[in-house]
């Protein structure tokens, strides 16, 4: 079954880079390595202002349960699977008649009939593996079955980035860019407390709602902000996972509210903006003997924002039939996170190269799942 999330002594830092033009990638957490491959390889650093385009990652560790986030509600296996944890089709906010969002993302309903926001389902790894560890270093590296550079080649590879772009032994890549400099001063000054959310939106209270705010308030303060990420814990719902209510609903209510308050504060900026969540695999169809769910293969992903051709679910749906699990027992995966990934780098951010952000993977293309037009 693998070790559980908790077990994990996942320290909480801030880390920012800082590129001719302002300010590159702001991470709340551990940041991914193919989002530095994509800040520092790809596309051309820009002048700070606002129009620019901005790319939010938020990951869920701990293996969100995507059939209870965006429900299957349509088919029958679902709720003969799960006969305690399933959510009520009275209670699911229907999308088109066979998927629907859990109860407590009612928060995000307002974004799927603006059309800003679209989902993409059975969308994972190819990699097999159950380790939660493992998942996320390849999901969060762009290579699934190759481990990242362990600490010390990290290291190495993050001093040939402070050497490439004149960096300095303080944490922040510095540059002779008055922008730059300025971007830093200003990010020195950002006091999340002091700030006031725009059009009465109201983030929820701990980590992920005051990720979003000091998200948000880098953005408004045009700092040259290119790419931000967070992440928030406790999807492993092993025991009592719940169904309309219980633990999994608790942590979908703060998602919601969040990503909605931050869609609110932005307002008209969220023109320029995408967010995606990410997971490093979803859980099983069946419910186990704890009226909770085990690690299992693919689950869903959300992305929102004014450059997304929202109110669609994307991908391909293989079903909830035994025959068309992964190892009987699973989601299937039929959409690689990479293609998800590289489409919103390549036509939202505008990058180039992406052979390099994810090594050993072409990305093609015909194989996007149509969230950002082309």
């Amino acid at each position: 079954m693998g070790q559980r999330l908790e077990d994990r002594d996942v320290s909480i830092s801030r880390r920012v880079f800082v590129k001719s033009g302002g300010l590159a990638l702001f991470s709340v957490g551990l940041d991914p390595l193919f989002l530095a491959r994509a800040v520092f390889t790809s596309y051309k650093p820009l002048p700070p202002h606002a129009g620019r385009p901005v790319l939010v990652c938020l990951f869920q560790r701990g293996a969100v349960d995507g059939l209870n986030m965006i429900v299957p509600h349509g088919d029958s296996l679902y709720y003969s699977e799960r006969p305690r944890i399933a959510v009520p089709a009275t209670d699911v906010m229907d999308l088109d008649g066979y998927f629907g969002l859990h109860p407590r993302l009612a928060a995000l309903k307002p974004l799927w009939d603006s059309k800003t926001l679209a989902i993409v389902h059975a969308i994972g790894s190819p990699n097999a593996t159950r380790s939660h560890f493992d998942a996320q270093d390849y999901m969060e590296s762009g290579t699934p079955g190759v481990k990242a550079p362990q600490p010390a080649a990290r290291d190495r590879l993050t001093r040939a980035f402070e050497e490439l772009y004149a960096g300095s032994s303080t944490g922040l890549l510095s540059s002779s860019s008055q922008e730059a400099f300025e971007a830093v001063q200003t990010l020195q000054r950002v006091d999340p407390t002091q700030y006031q959310p725009a059009a009465g939106a109201d983030y929820p209270r701990g980590r992920l709602g005051k990720a979003m705010l000091e998200i948000a308030q880098l953005i408004k303060a045009d700092v040259g902000l290119q790419v931000a990420f967070a992440d928030v814990t406790g999807w492993d719902t092993h025991v009592n996972q719940g169904g309309g209510d219980g633990q999994l609903a608790t942590r979908l209510a703060e998602l919601g509210q969040a990503l909605a308050a931050f869609s609110r504060d932005l307002g008209e900026r969220m023109r320029d903006v995408v967010v995606l969540t990410m997971s490093e695999f979803g859980r099983t169809v069946r419910e186990n003997g704890n009226a909770g769910t085990d690690h299992g293969h693919a689950t869903a992903m959300l992305v929102l924002g004014g450059p997304v051709r929202g109110g669609r679910m994307l991908g391909r749906w293989p079903g909830l039939d035994p025959a068309q699990r992964f190892e009987g027992r699973d989601l299937a995966v039929t959409t690689d996170f990479r293609d998800l990934f590289a489409e919103l780098l390549a036509r939202h951010m505008g990058a180039t190269g992406l052979d390099a952000i994810f090594p050993g993977f072409m990305p093609d293309p015909a194989r996007f799942p149509g969230a950002i037009s082309a």
